[in-house]
């Protein structure tokens, strides 16, 4: 089978087998990385004469992240360059007309009001991203008055949470409040940034991590690519009806922990994983200490040590 081009950083499945062979048997045969060659281009075999030696797993594991921070870096590159092409925001309450149509708005109450008068726009179809955590009780009410509403007038309804809102109290509560409206719900096993899409005509993304700083965009391209992006992680997300298949590794380590796992070995602090997980800070500081009891770890400092030779966090 011809071997699909993709990203060096996303090892394809034929080449984490010949990854795991070679680790078993120390090298194998130069000719074999031709089924697949990223494994080559991404450093987890380096050529000897006519052999291929692998990369310990911890030296591997750090060339693929390398590899992902770069790729990650083209695709903000490639937002900066449209966001110039674009020309600068609009001033609030400024006539767009022909030009640029993206307007920042600051503060909590002047972000909601415009959300609020936005959704009267909403005639179809509303997409939403929503990252999980401690989000206060008003909030979710808040959610239930906009979106009964928008379900009275038909409009299609789709929301990605992260599977941590399973076992949310008051996530639960709304879903169970706006069950009958039809509003459709998938999770995914890391928190997505926060976006609002309208009609795919209308975006509104936060600006600021502590969301007091968001941007409403109208610019066609822009929010075609947002609504393309939301329409990629739902395929990949796991509607709300079906269970979530939770790994267990012969050591007991759930695929939270391993998530948790891969992230500390990454140099993530706790705030920062429990963030990106969807989960509060003393949850995700649970999930480390069952880590280190399940890996023998006696401390915080030996952990990273044990996740990189343990080799549970190798088949990504």
């Amino acid at each position: 089978m011809e071997h699909a081009p993709h990203p060096a950083s996303r090892v394809c499945t034929t080449g984490r087998k010949l990854y795991a062979k070679a680790l078993q048997s120390g090298r194998i045969a130069a000719a074999a990385s031709e089924a697949a060659p990223c494994v080559v281009e991404s450093g987890l075999l380096h050529r000897d004469g006519d052999w291929l030696v692998p990369a310990p797993p911890s030296e591997a594991m750090g060339q693929l992240f390398e590899l992902v921070a770069q790729e990650i870096g083209g695709y903000r590159d490639l937002a900066l360059t449209l966001a110039g092409a674009f020309g600068p925001p609009v001033a609030p309450g400024a006539d767009p007309g022909g030009g640029p149509k993206i307007t920042v708005w600051e503060g909590k109450e002047r972000i909601d009001a415009e959300l609020v008068r936005a959704l009267r726009e909403c005639t179809t179809e509303l997409l939403t991203a929503q990252p999980m955590g401690n989000r206060p009780a008003w909030v979710y009410e808040a959610s239930v008055q906009r979106v009964l509403p928008l379900a009275e007038r038909g409009v299609r309804i789709r929301s990605l949470y992260s599977h941590t809102a399973r076992h949310t109290p008051q996530a639960l509560d709304y879903l169970a409040r706006v069950e009958h409206t039809g509003l459709e719900v998938r999770t995914l096993d890391e928190n997505i940034e926060r976006a609002i899409i309208i009609d795919r005509e209308v975006a509104l993304i936060p600006a600021r991590e502590d969301n007091t700083v968001a941007v409403e965009v109208r610019q066609p391209g822009v929010v075609w690519y947002l609504a393309a992006t939301f329409d990629h992680f739902w395929h990949l997300a796991t509607p709300w009806g079906d269970g979530v298949a939770n790994r267990v590794t012969p050591e007991g380590i759930t695929g939270v922990q391993l998530k948790i796992a891969r992230l500390l070995v990454e140099g993530h602090l706790d705030e920062a994983i429990a963030r990106r997980l969807g989960m509060n800070v003393r949850t995700c500081r649970a999930h480390i200490a069952k880590l280190c009891t399940a890996l023998g770890s006696d401390s915080r400092t030996q952990l990273g040590y044990h996740i990189a030779h343990s080799g549970i966090v190798d088949d990504r």
